[in-house]
């Protein structure tokens, strides 16, 4: 018996010279060939020769080899495709009439093993003349791995196709020139385009005239540094319609190169439609809240000085301070919504200038009242969005008008803390403290059934975090209480950067 690389068995005694010398030269033949190879009887299919990288590939040796038909090496003798090995072989032997050639190469996927692993195999086939004798030559390559790579690159790209047809958003892939490539329906829905219309349209082609350059300015960042770029431009539809549309482009990357851009669109048509009608109903809101209320207030004081009823002097009074409280209310509420309209970003605030604002901003009366203390370095600069004077004043404010002391003490301080990259703000002050429903506006428990009395805090609290920062409440050792702003340390500024926006440049009409 041959060892397990070697030949075959010897021919028997029987076996002619002639034969011995065929198999030589078959062996020679696959020998020479670098790529995993086996030779066959093309009526049997029985393999005569096989070389060293068909033995390596298949896992036997070559004795084994040759005691098999090819059929056999299979676990099953039908192809991926579906056809029989037996089928194919014929086709490669004796091709069609009509084929019109005498060399027919016959190609297909097998699964040689099945399971884990399995083995599969790309099969090439055709008949050759060798010593003069028909043969049935297979060429053989692993395809193993790369099956396995289509199969997870085929089940990735089915899970981002669920996702992209999921997601509420249109989602599209540009080319190299600005061309849509791949969309998801939500982008022919909005468009108004069918794919066949899509298919290689520049993206800049489906917004307005007045809006384009933006998509244009985006798109030619994304290329050019890398960048991820939003911008609020206007959908052009095949009808004509203009819809106001969110445009956000990321790049695709080959090592440092940008090879393309993915992006994502937001209808804002209800969105706009929203904010157009709040902004509505809250200017006629504030409007007729804030007139009748001083129509209130004044009648009110008038009536005060006409009696002499000290308890119906008291009642008159609760009346104005109600009033007055409702007129705060309101105040606050306008400065909430011009906060939310800007959208302010951080920029670098200069902390000392940003807190002389704040206290020259406190109404006549709260800065008469009260002793404010300050203990804030120069030179110590955050990031925070613009109208960070206003929270601070919001805080000192709340600070000396709640509190029921005959002179109310107020402390204002900063430091940086150990990391170097926060500054602690704090405004502590010697009054009752702030009740736990205003404190819930901070954890999240506020409910319908216990809720902070007005929007004091919660105007704070936006500017702070839009800001980057946060914002924490503790009891003052005064007794009061100590409310924590923790802003971040701002970036070397640009001279100019620290300015601190007054108050007055962003008041509204009434």
């Amino acid at each position: 018996m041959g060892d397990g690389n070697g030949d075959p068995p010897a021919e028997g005694p029987s076996s002619s010279s002639g034969d011995a010398a065929a198999a030589g030269i078959l062996r020679a033949f696959v020998g020479a060939v670098p790529t995993p190879t086996l030779v066959c009887d093309p009526e049997t299919l029985a393999i005569r020769a096989a070389n060293a990288p068909a033995v390596d590939l298949l896992g036997h040796d070559r004795g084994t080899l040759t005691l098999m038909g090819f059929p056999d090496l299979g676990e099953t003798e039908v192809t991926v495709s579906g056809r029989s090995v037996d089928a194919v072989a014929a086709a490669a032997v004796d091709p069609p009439a009509s084929d019109g050639s005498d060399d027919r190469v016959e190609r297909f996927e097998w699964d040689l093993r099945l399971g884990d692993p399995g083995l599969r195999v790309d099969a090439a086939l055709h008949a050759a003349t060798i010593a003069g004798d028909e043969w049935l030559v297979v060429g053989l390559s692993d395809a193993t791995d790369r099956v396995a790579a289509e199969s997870e690159l085929d089940g990735e790209r089915r899970l981002v196709d669920a996702l992209a047809e999921t997601v509420p958003l249109a989602l599209f892939r540009c080319t190299e020139e600005g061309t849509l490539s791949r969309w998801n329906d939500r982008l022919a829905a909005d468009s108004g385009y069918d794919p066949e219309s899509l298919s290689g349209r520049a993206l800049t082609s489906l917004f307005d005239e007045e809006t384009r350059g933006r998509v244009s300015e985006s798109l030619s960042r994304v290329y050019r540094a890398g960048e991820t770029v939003s911008c609020e431009v206007r959908l052009l539809t095949r009808s004509g319609e203009r819809v106001p549309y969110r445009l956000s482009v990321g790049p695709v990357t080959d090592g440092d190169r940008v090879v393309g851009a993915v992006g994502v669109g937001e209808d804002l048509t209800e969105a706009s439609l929203r904010e157009e009608r709040l902004a509505v109903l809250t200017r006629v809101l504030r409007h007729n809240f804030r007139n009748d209320l001083n129509v209130v207030t004044g009648f009110t004081g008038q009536a005060i000085e006409a009696v002499d009823d000290p308890e119906l002097t008291g009642q008159l009074e609760r009346v104005v301070d109600t009033a007055e409280r409702l007129l705060r209310l309101g105040e606050t509420s306008r400065k909430v919504e011009r906060l939310l309209s800007q959208r302010p970003s951080p920029r670098p605030v200069a902390l000392a200038p940003a807190v002389d604002a704040a206290l020259e901003s406190l109404p006549p009366e709260i800065r008469e009242r009260a002793a404010v203390d300050v203990d804030v370095p120069e030179g110590v600069v955050v990031s925070a969005v613009a109208f960070l004077p206003e929270a601070i004043t919001e805080l000192v404010d709340n600070a000396v008008r709640h509190n029921d002391a005959a002179d109310p003490r107020v402390r204002i301080s900063a430091a940086e803390l150990p990391s170097e990259s926060w500054v602690s703000l704090v405004v502590a002050d010697d009054g009752p403290g702030i009740p736990p429903a205003e404190r819930a506006v901070l954890t999240g428990e506020e409910t319908p059934l216990n809720h902070a009395s007005g929007l004091g805090l919660w105007y704070v609290n936006w500017i702070v975090t839009a800001g980057g920062g946060s914002l924490d409440i503790v009891e003052s050792k005064a007794g009061g209480s100590r409310i924590e702003l923790s802003l971040r340390v701002a970036d070397e500024p640009r001279a100019g950067d620290t300015d601190v926006f007054a108050p007055d440049a962003f008041e509204d009409g009434p």
